[in-house]
């Protein structure tokens, strides 16, 4: 395992995962300026290295992220910090996010603490999620008369239905770990202090599948939130087309037939 050094951010690697730690603990890993554009170059570096295949994204401390650093952008003319959260939500915190979410490999979030804000927003964002128990998805945006952003609305909604989201939206209140359990917010919650080894065996495991599958289950299932249900027949054609034609698909037969396990190398 190596580290690279970030002035807010760390990176563990672990083989063919690396574990993303947003690291201001002491400000509960509020974005500050030097966070939002951080993050955006780690997001980038990680999807480019052909050897990683998950990426877990986690927090120092006892928080995922708080959210936004409050006075980090205090202060100033009310238009004028209108228009620079707006470019900033665009130019800093979009690119980050969908890099997230169109990146070819897996995102899992490692969720201690509360992810609130913009912070719930990146948690929602990756592919899979991991809670503690005690931890909370939180919509803090109401309480200061703002909207929830960073694709909050659109994950929610998807999420939870029209009616739900709204009133988690509005409501202000903390969801915890079970509760997003069960309305599918997350997929594990384990003892507090577990999740971390837990985000990392899962990772591990899911790093050994064979990426063009994993790849393509993940754009075949954000594309199945858009599309007609024939033109997601026609989809999965084309892009089955492609896996069933790959080394990994004669390597997954291969190894079915031989009782062993497989060994994929993304091609």
């Amino acid at each position: 395992m190596s580290e690279e050094t970030f002035e807010t951010l760390l990176i563990e690697r672990h083989g063919p995962v690396a574990r993303l730690v947003m690291n201001r603990p002491e400000k509960l890993n509020t974005f500050s300026t030097t966070l939002r554009r951080e993050m955006v170059a780690a997001v980038n570096a990680l999807n480019g290295d052909p050897e990683l295949r998950v990426i877990v994204l986690a927090g120092a401390g006892r928080a995922f992220s708080a959210g936004a650093d409050l006075q980090d952008s205090a202060g100033g003319d009310p238009d004028h910090r209108g228009q620079e959260t707006e470019h900033m939500l665009k130019s800093e915190y979009k690119p980050s996010i969908l890099g997230i979410t169109e990146s070819t490999k897996l995102w899992i979030a490692e969720v201690s603490g509360p992810a609130a804000g913009i912070g719930s927003a990146y948690m929602m964002a990756c592919d899979l999620v991991v809670m503690a128990k005690g931890s909370y998805l939180y919509q803090a945006f109401a309480a200061i008369g703002l909207i929830p952003d960073g694709g909050a609305t659109w994950q929610l909604l998807r999420a939870l239905g029209r009616k739900r989201a709204l009133e988690v939206i509005v409501g202000g209140e903390r969801i915890y770990a079970e509760q997003c359990l069960e309305w599918g917010l997350c997929n594990r919650v384990v003892e507090e202090g577990e999740e971390t080894q837990a985000a990392l065996d899962w990772a591990a495991t899911l790093a050994q599948k064979a990426p063009l599958a994993v790849q393509f289950s993940k754009k075949a299932i954000a594309m199945a939130a858009d599309v007609n249900f024939g033109e997601m027949i026609s989809q999965e054609a084309a892009m089955q087309n492609i896996c069933i034609a790959s080394d990994d698909s004669a390597e997954g037969v291969t190894a079915f037939f031989e009782k062993r396990a497989p060994v994929f190398k993304g091609r």
